[in-house]
């Protein structure tokens, strides 16, 4: 079978589950929050310094928090039916304003976090694959198991203080120089200053995970009948490594890398809130704070949408890697 029918076959088969995927993510979710206690007219409340009763009253009627669960779920699945996340107390804006102006800045952080993670974790896999056995191998599964060991925050807080405070070649927060009036390549430059820190901080746990998982799986495809083949053929070792080990390898670190597209957002709350980096994850984390769920709610709804598309690239990017991979 020819490359377009099955990638288009592999599109079709994911598409078809998606929707009840992501219905069921949203009642979940929405139950589950439904078991914090307190809301955002608390919260509100609290802020003010005082409220009567009649006050929380008419907070409580003006964002329908005084309707049954079961009304409030039908109200929610009633907006997401007309592409609406509903409407954020604490912001006073909708939910999918609030969420476009923050989903840019995440996006970017992620790629780029997932861009250092995968090239950083598969160029040292491959070479610990390379010197299985000797010390340039057990040197890097040392750093390797550093990487996973060590948490983020603290991660996090160690660049800031080496690289910032220390050194003063990066900056120790935020997503762009306050007041400048750059453009072009210059503001691009900028904003990336501002990201190396965070991504680096969100990408090295990723890189210890995939650089083991490459290792394991180049070890095990160097043992395949073909690779025999390609060395008798008078290939180079480079060559038979990176063309016919590394590619086959690739297969189980890619389906990983789609499963970690969640977590990776899950990390990004807390990079987010130690860089003062304005995405999703910060967003979430307020939204915990004030109880404002419906902002929440939307921050988990578009999460599992990512993870579901990530899903559906991962299962098209293994159809073109390994063509005998067929969807039934």
């Amino acid at each position: 079978m020819s490359a377009t029918p099955r990638l288009l076959r592999s599109l079709w088969f994911n598409a078809k589950y998606a929707v009840p995927t992501v219905l069921g993510v949203a009642v979940l979710n929405f139950l589950l929050l439904q078991l914090t206690p307190g809301d955002a007219a608390d919260v509100m409340a609290g802020e003010a310094g005082a409220a009567t009763a009649e006050t929380l009253a008419a907070l409580r009627s003006r964002f329908g928090l005084d309707l049954t669960v079961f009304q409030q779920l039908q109200a929610y699945l009633g907006n997401l039916a007309h592409l609406s996340l509903g409407f954020s107390p604490r912001y006073n804006m909708p939910v999918m304003a609030l969420i476009a102006q923050r989903l840019p800045s995440t996006l970017l952080l992620m790629g780029l976090a997932l861009s250092i993670a995968l090239t950083l974790g598969i160029a040292l896999g491959a070479a610990m694959a390379y010197f299985a056995g000797r010390l340039p191998d057990r040197l890097l599964s040392v750093l390797s198991l550093l990487f996973y060991s060590v948490p983020g925050f603290w991660v996090g807080l160690m660049l800031i203080v080496l690289f910032s405070v220390q050194l003063g070649w990066l900056p120790s927060g935020g997503s762009a120089s306050i007041g400048s009036q750059l453009s072009g390549l210059a503001a691009v430059l900028d904003q990336l200053r501002y990201m190396v820190l965070p991504a680096t901080s969100l990408a090295l746990f990723f890189v210890a995970i995939y650089a083991r998982l490459t290792r394991a799986a180049m070890l095990e495809v160097q043992s395949q009948d073909f690779v025999r083949t390609a060395a008798a053929k008078g290939l180079s070792p480079w060559r038979i490594t990176l063309r016919h080990v590394l590619r086959n390898a690739l297969l189980p670190v890619t389906t990983m890398a789609g499963m970690h597209l969640g977590g990776m957002l899950g990390g990004a709350v807390v990079v987010e809130t130690v860089y003062s980096w304005p995405g999703l994850g910060r967003l979430a984390f307020e939204a915990v704070l004030s109880r404002d769920f419906n902002v929440l709610m939307g921050v988990l709804f578009l999460s599992s949408l990512l993870v579901i598309a990530a899903n559906v690239l991962v299962d098209l990017l293994h159809a073109w890697l390994d063509p005998r991979i067929e969807v039934r």
